[in-house]
């Protein structure tokens, strides 16, 4: 039995270190484009942020200097607390949306995959494109929503909603809900699917309410799903960029520049490409470290359970 065991472990050995050569080379084009696209673009921009790199002429190292700028930087700290708020909002409002149109879409119904498509077809139009779409329904005199305002009997007369910071706020965010609850909906709708349909009929035959039945049945079994929603949503709000720039232009009076809208004036309109790159560094650690505590928020609830 010895001598039978060595020989099929010295004879599984070269089989598992060609697996193992296999499996890199399945993955070798994948992780290519992330040094290529990824990696590398990090690296470059490190070394910028720590140079005084004006888009002409030579650059000259500075070494810290650029993030200890930033620290009594009032703008960017106003960017930073406007970007905080806004991805508060915008979560909140996309699960708010999101979560009861799953329910809704998750039951066999009559048209529910008419319903599913409908409420999706926001999600394939392009970010720049629908920023530009509720700039035209917003608009005063050739808009959409100021009529219809007038005719519900809301206003008198059609108001110009991108003209103060609270209206222009407001408009935003519904776009985005209209936009991003779509695909938050078919994050959500593919963990409802996968709860075992004889749990949730035990736990109906044993008397739990709807809500009973959602709070200790649905939310807990759903966890891994809503957290990955939930990382999805937090990153696109705090890069948000697109719907301020062509919506607002960072108004009024400017309270509208969210962090990536700032990264770009510093960049691409100042021209100090080091400060910039600064910027995004400290941006990229921003959004590891909320990952890094989404996850292991994920992991404690696995541990409790």
């Amino acid at each position: 039995m010895t001598v039978v065991s060595t020989l099929s472990r010295t004879a599984g050995r070269p089989r598992s270190r060609s697996s193992a050569w296999r499996g890199l080379l399945y993955i070798a084009p994948a992780m290519a484009l992330v040094i290529l696209f990824f990696v590398i673009p990090v690296i470059v921009t490190a070394w910028m942020s720590l140079h005084n790199w004006p888009l002409m002429g030579a650059q000259r190292w500075i070494g810290i200097n650029n993030y200890v700028r930033m620290i009594h930087d009032a703008r960017f700290l106003s960017a930073l607390r406007f970007t905080a708020l806004y991805t508060i909002i915008a979560t909140i409002a996309i699960f708010a949306v999101a979560f009861p149109l799953a329910l809704f879409v998750e039951k066999q119904r009559r048209f529910v995959g008419a319903y599913r498509t409908v409420i999706f077809l926001p999600v394939v139009v392009g970010l720049a494109t629908a920023s530009l779409l509720w700039v035209w329904l917003a608009n005063v005199d050739s808009g959409f929503i100021g009529p219809l305002l007038i005719a519900l009997g809301i206003t008198e007369r059609s108001p110009n909603l991108l003209a103060s910071f609270d209206s222009a706020f407001l408009t935003i965010i519904v776009m985005v809900v209209w936009k991003i609850a779509g695909f938050t909906m078919i994050i959500l709708l593919t963990g409802l699917q996968a709860i075992p349909a004889d749990i949730v009929e035990a736990a109906r035959i044993d008397g739990a309410k709807r809500w009973q039945r959602f709070r200790y049945l649905t939310l807990p079994l759903m966890r891994r799903t809503i957290a990955l929603a939930l990382i999805i949503s937090v990153t696109g709000s705090i890069l948000a960029f697109d719907q301020f720039y062509i919506m607002t232009a960072g108004g009024p009076q400017n309270r509208m520049i969210s962090v990536v809208y700032y990264i770009f004036n510093q960049s691409f309109v100042s021209f100090n490409l080091g400060y910039g790159a600064s910027l995004s560094i400290v941006l990229l650690a921003i959004l590891v470290a909320i990952s890094i505590v989404q996850l292991w928020l994920l992991k404690v609830g696995d541990e409790k359970a």
